[in-house]
C-alpha cells in the first residue's frame, strides 16, 4: 500500500435507507477537507452496466464484482471512494474489503416500513405489485453487516448528524489520517 492509496467507504442498507444522500453530504464533508473524493452510486453504475438489469443472483454477483473492481482501481491510484450500494449479501461487500486495503463498511439502518414510505423510486411498489421479484428487504433478505465502522440510524438522525458521525468515527479509526 502506497503513500498515495486512497480509502474506501462503503454505504450499505436497504433500498431507500438514505445511503445516496449520506454519500453525498460525506463526499462534501470530505471535500471540504481537502480530500479528493469519487462517489460509486449503484443506480448510475446500473444506468451504465446493465441498462435493462434482471437483479438476479449472477448478475448481481457480477454487478458487485465490478464495483469492487473500479473502487479499487480509483483507491490504488489515490482516489478516496464512497460506496453507495445496498449489497444485500455481505459476501457482496467482502468484494471491497479484499481489494480496497483502507476500507471501512458503514451501514445505513432503516426499517423496511420507513424506506417504504421515503421510496421515490417506486422500488416497493414493484415489489408488491409483482413488478419485481427480488427486493432486498421484501423479497430477498437483507445481511446487514456483523462488525460495521459506523452505524447511521436514519431514522434517528438527519443526513447532516449523520455525516458528522460517520467522520467522527472514521477519525478513530485512521481512516482519514491514514496513507
Amino acid at each position: 500500500m502506497g503513500r498515495d492509496t486512497g480509502f474506501g467507504l462503503w454505504l450499505t442498507g436497504l433500498p431507500a435507507a438514505g445511503k445516496t444522500t449520506l454519500a453525498e453530504g460525506l463526499t462534501e464533508a470530505l471535500s471540504d477537507q481537502g480530500h479528493q473524493v469519487q462517489i460509486l452510486d449503484s443506480d448510475a453504475l446500473r444506468s451504465v452496466l446493465t441498462p435493462e438489469p434482471t437483479y438476479s443472483a449472477e448478475e448481481r454477483d457480477w454487478f458487485y464484482r465490478v464495483v469492487a473492481f473500479i473502487a479499487g482501481l480509483l483507491t490504488e491510484n489515490g482516489t478516496n471512494v464512497v460506496i453507495a450500494a445496498t449489497a444485500h449479501r455481505r459476501r457482496y461487500r467482502e468484494y471491497g474489503r479484499e481489494r480496497i486495503p483502507r476500507f471501512a463498511e458503514i451501514y445505513v439502518r432503516c426499517s423496511v416500513s420507513v424506506c417504504i414510505e421515503r421510496d421515490e423510486k417506486g422500488t416497493y411498489e414493484k415489489a408488491m405489485t409483482g413488478e419485481a421479484t427480488t427486493v432486498p428487504g421484501l423479497q430477498v433478505s437483507y445481511e446487514p453487516p456483523e462488525s460495521p465502522a459506523v452505524v447511521v440510524d436514519t431514522e434517528l438522525l438527519s443526513p447532516e448528524r449523520g455525516v458528522e458521525r460517520i467522520m467522527e468515527q472514521l477519525e478513530q479509526i485512521s481512516i482519514l489520517s491514514a496513507g
